[in-house]
């Protein structure tokens, strides 16, 4: 009897959602929500993205989640569609995953970047769904004379990548407000992450450097490794001894924020893979080889721990595994992984392609061959174009041009037209010396 109410109940949950599908396309989304005067959120992500296995497995799920789906109109965007692809640029996203709230109006609300802990996100959506985080709300308490709302203006500029906006609407504040607000400590900061990313933006080193070492000298939380990062980054053309002058200072707060935030049994931040390589990258640019082998070793245990040898029970925490393990160069390790990893996950191309990458890029077409051929038939949009790059590296490495040009010649028919560029470096690939 009970077998018989679950399959009743199963067909008319199906039936129900077949009749009432979810939106194809963020248009229709915006529309359904103009229609239902009700918020859309918008999921940027894609297959690829690391961060957002997490937020699949540990937040995208449960009473909250079904609570928050009656209240908007949920779309996913996958990067590598054409379509959604064009509306990241539209709204100028560039990191995944990236949640945005679109009101009915078409304004936007707000936005989140990079995964969460499950009660930070829900609580983070409530405030932008409050109304709080509009831009014109905000700027509006601002010229009121609020230094929080001065900060949550330049805040809401760095989420959205526009530092020369954000620093333009800054200068453009009475000389008396600006004056004031120097003295406010978000607000210094604030526009010290606008200065970074207008120096990202130039290119210039050095405007880096002192940028990022004024945020890394402030509260930052779960951005402490993007900017430090970004610090090690631009530093890497210094003389040795000038650039271990710079960076030495950042050993002992990043320690702590490992020890406090991330290598705990409930961390505060999610992205861990980031705080990982950044300490690895930190104590490989200050020559400290046995200090990146130690942090990268701890990672791969602990995460080995928690994995209890089920790849599938933490997609996020299996694929973090094995980028430790391709950054510790453990081959044999890694090779046993990721075919594990194929195994676990059949679904997509993403295995196939990495491990199939991996071996062309280490002088093994041959073995490389099958997995990449295995991973385009999965392949779609610029991911395929991705595939295919590889897939022309191997054949040609293998005297087989003839199948490397045909191999071109269908990816740009299928996929040319919605992203030339990346078509366009294929084809220069047919002439390139082959590797």
């Amino acid at each position: 009897m009970k077998r018989l109410l679950a399959a009743l109940l199963f067909t008319f949950v199906a039936a129900a959602q077949a009749a009432h599908p979810g939106p194809a396309t963020l248009d229709e989304a915006l529309a359904q929500g103009k229609r239902e005067q009700k918020p859309v959120m918008v999921d940027f992500q894609a297959v690829w993205c690391y961060s957002c296995y997490f937020m699949a497995s540990h937040v995208l799920n449960g009473k909250e989640w079904n609570d928050l789906n009656t209240k908007v109109v949920f779309y996913e965007a996958d990067a590598d569609k054409p379509a959604d692809k064009a509306w990241m640029q539209k709204l100028n996203v560039h990191f995944l995953p990236t949640y945005v709230l679109i009101g009915p109006d078409g304004e936007e609300l707000g936005r989140i970047l990079a995964e969460r802990p499950r009660a930070t996100f829900y609580t983070e959506v409530a405030g932008i769904l409050s109304g709080d985080a509009r831009l014109s709300k905000q700027k509006a308490d601002a010229a009121k004379g609020s230094m929080a709302a001065v900060a949550d203006v330049l805040d809401t500029y760095q989420l959205r990548y526009q530092g020369t906006e954000g620093m333009a609407w800054f200068d453009s504040l009475p000389a008396m407000v600006r004056n004031v607000s120097d003295k406010d400590k978000r607000v210094a900061l604030a526009k010290q992450r606008l200065l970074l990313l207008q120096a990202k933006d130039k290119k210039d080193d050095q405007g880096i450097v002192d940028a990022a070492g004024r945020v890394l000298a402030g509260n930052i939380g779960c951005d402490r490794p993007y900017v430090l990062d970004d610090l090690i980054e631009a530093s890497a053309k210094q003389q040795a001894d000038e650039r271990r002058r710079l960076l030495a200072p950042q050993e002992a707060p990043y320690k702590q924020y490992l020890d406090t935030q991330v290598f705990t049994a409930s961390p505060a931040c999610a992205d861990q893979r980031s705080a990982v390589l950044t300490a690895a990258d930190l104590d490989a640019a200050l020559g400290d080889h046995d200090g990146e082998q130690a942090v990268l070793r701890k990672a791969i245990d602990l995460s080995r721990e928690k994995l209890h040898g089920d790849l599938r029970s933490d997609r996020n925490l299996a694929d973090n595994l094995r980028v430790y393990l391709v950054r510790a160069k453990a081959g044999e390790e890694l090779d046993t992984l990721e075919k594990q990893l194929i195994a676990a996950y059949p679904e997509d191309y993403v295995y196939n392609y990495r491990y199939g990458r991996r071996l062309v890029e280490n002088g093994k077409p041959a073995e490389g061959l099958p997995y990449l051929d295995a991973a385009a038939k999965k392949a779609y949009g610029a991911n395929r174009i991705t595939v295919a790059s590889f897939q022309v590296k191997a054949l040609r490495a293998l005297h087989r041009d003839d199948e490397a040009r045909q191999r071109v010649a269908e990816t740009v028919a299928a996929e040319g037209k919605a992203f030339p560029e990346q078509t366009k470096k294929l084809q220069e690939s047919l002439t390139a010396t082959a590797g």
